[in-house]
């Protein structure tokens, strides 16, 4: 196996870290929606980065993580503005001009942005079963996306924010991924997110506005999106990040549809009809697929060595 493959493959550790991500990546979206009403696409993501920010910096400062080396600076900026700023913005406002199912199909583009970005930028190559998996969860991801939408028209500029939003998440993983080689996933995380918030600071004002207002329940679902799916989401998507390719990992979101319809059958009492049921598998078939590896190449026998007189090995008589 060459050191690309093993690269590609993750270990246990990274598998229950993308798990923990993926889980409470999906359960943002259920908290989004119970604080939208209340918060405006700016304001919500200030406010979800400024407490992620605040519990990433406690935890770095009890670790003593100190600040990163000047190499990881680059990638942490450019994932920061671009991840945890414009695409928390972006995404929040395309999801007030289109449904939730139309936003989720554009989204999922994001993990073939990573894909193709990574196999080009970052050398990881493009492996069969890895397209061929995307392939089948982005066909999950279609059919979860039209059952869902209820038949309403999509808003042109809606649609467009929510592919800009899935450009910034593939740019900024892929962005993050060479900071891992100089710097740890607690440094990558919170110096990311700090810069997410400092980009969004000209919310500040409508922050303030919003929360003074709302009611507790929402104040505290923002709250819970700093701490859980930004805080705790982000760094174990940071360690798993730093323990295989971009773009394996970012074919495991896929699987976020799936929970998602879980989650809000759950707690919104939302049941999900049989087309949502069948796109949900068909996103957890494609991560599996993507999961599998390939079959070893069969290696040919060595050559035998030529005789000591220098009569070619292919001359000489096979001993019976």
């Amino acid at each position: 196996m060459n050191p690309l493959s093993k690269r590609s493959e993750m270990d246990r550790g990274a598998l229950l870290a993308v798990s923990v991500t993926v889980f409470l990546w999906a359960s943002a979206f259920v908290s989004i929606r119970a604080s939208a009403d209340y918060f405006g696409p700016g304001a919500l993501a200030l406010g979800r980065l400024a407490t992620g920010s605040l519990a990433l910096v406690c935890v770095l400062l009890v670790k003593r993580g100190g600040i990163p080396p000047r190499k990881a600076w680059p990638g942490i900026v450019c994932s920061g503005v671009l991840w945890f700023g414009c695409y928390m913005v972006v995404l929040n406002w395309g999801e007030t001009k289109v449904d939730a199912g139309t936003a989720a199909m554009v989204v999922n583009v994001g993990p073939m942005v990573i894909a193709l970005l990574g196999g080009w930028l970052l050398k990881e190559g493009f492996p069969p079963l890895l397209l061929a998996g995307m392939g089948v969860s982005f066909v999950g991801a279609v059919v979860v996306g039209f059952s869902t939408s209820g038949g309403g028209s999509s808003s042109v500029l809606g649609v467009a924010l929510c592919l800009l939003a899935a450009l910034a998440y593939g740019a900024g993983v892929v962005s993050q991924k060479p900071a891992l080689r100089y710097a740890t996933p607690i440094q990558v995380t919170t110096f990311g997110c700090l810069i997410g918030t400092v980009a969004c600071l000209p919310f500040s004002g409508q922050l303030v506005s919003d929360l003074s207002a709302a009611p507790l329940s929402a104040v505290l679902n923002v709250v819970y999106l700093g701490l859980f799916p930004t805080a705790l989401a982000f760094s174990t998507w940071a360690y798993a990040l730093s323990r295989t390719t971009a773009g394996r990992l970012g074919a495991t979101t896929y699987a976020v549809p799936a929970i998602v319809i879980l989650i809000s059958w759950i707690a919104l009492e939302e049941v999900p009809g049989w087309v949502t049921l069948l796109g949900g598998a068909i996103c957890l078939g494609g991560v599996a697929v993507s999961r599998l590896r390939p079959r070893p190449s069969q290696t040919p026998p060595p050559a035998a060595p030529p005789v000591q007189d220098g009569t070619p090995a292919s001359a000489v008589e096979p001993t019976r």
